[in-house]
């Protein structure tokens, strides 16, 4: 198993930036990447960025590039995401997710599927 345990939120106003932190424990050495969600009321969870552990390949949804970057620190068993040009419509809370090695060819990294572990979620809030 895998705790990830998410900090950084809060609220801020439109243009600011913030960096969420995500820090993994427990059986950390599954882990093969890590992503970003988000949720908004009434919505459903949304992909956000991903990041292959090793490698560091990373996938980005088309709202977010440009202004969000995931890092990660391995030693730490850490990653992050630095958001900046915060928008009222990036409000949600952010949850952070882990997946272990593939079991079939085919991996979607962009979907909430692949991921075995999560978060308990920070908020994110920005006023216009």
């Amino acid at each position: 198993q895998v705790q990830l345990v998410e900090s950084g939120g809060g609220l801020v106003q439109a243009g600011d930036s913030l960096r969420l932190s995500c820090a993994a424990s427990g059986r950390t050495f599954r882990i093969a990447g890590m992503g970003w969600f988000r949720q908004a009321p009434g919505k459903e969870r949304e992909f956000v960025a991903a990041i292959k552990w090793s490698g560091g390949n990373t996938n980005y949804a088309e709202s977010v590039q440009g202004r969000f970057t995931i890092y990660k620190d391995n030693a730490k068993s850490t990653v992050y995401l630095q958001m900046t040009g915060l928008r009222p419509e990036d409000t949600a809370v952010y949850y952070c997710a882990a997946r272990g090695p593939p079991r079939t060819v085919l991996v979607v990294n962009t979907s909430p599927y692949e991921y075995d572990s999560w978060g308990q979620g920070t908020q994110v809030t920005v006023s216009s």
